[in-house]
């Protein structure tokens, strides 16, 4: 969704609409994969997720009306980048 390459399903982190921690709209992610719904699809990688946000893919994605806070995946990804 970000950089538009194609690669293989389990290369991929699926991300959902859902809620952040305030109960606002949000794209959070779905590592497991197995949240109902509409799902959309991105490397796990920072860079993607980027260009993802600057792009504004995940509402048109998702297909969801209005915005979505991207801030979940972001620290989702943050913190799996950490080597702490």
């Amino acid at each position: 969704m970000g950089c538009r390459q194609r690669a293989a399903k389990r290369e991929l982190m699926r991300v959902t609409a859902g809620s952040d921690a305030h109960g606002q709209p949000a794209v959070v992610p779905d590592p497991d994969a197995t949240a109902p719904g509409r799902g959309a699809h991105l490397h796990p990688t920072v860079e993607c997720y980027e260009l993802a946000v600057r792009r504004r893919a995940f509402a048109r994605a998702l297909r969801h009306d209005g915005a979505l806070s991207t801030a979940p995946v972001g620290e989702y990804l943050a913190s799996r980048a950490d080597p702490q």
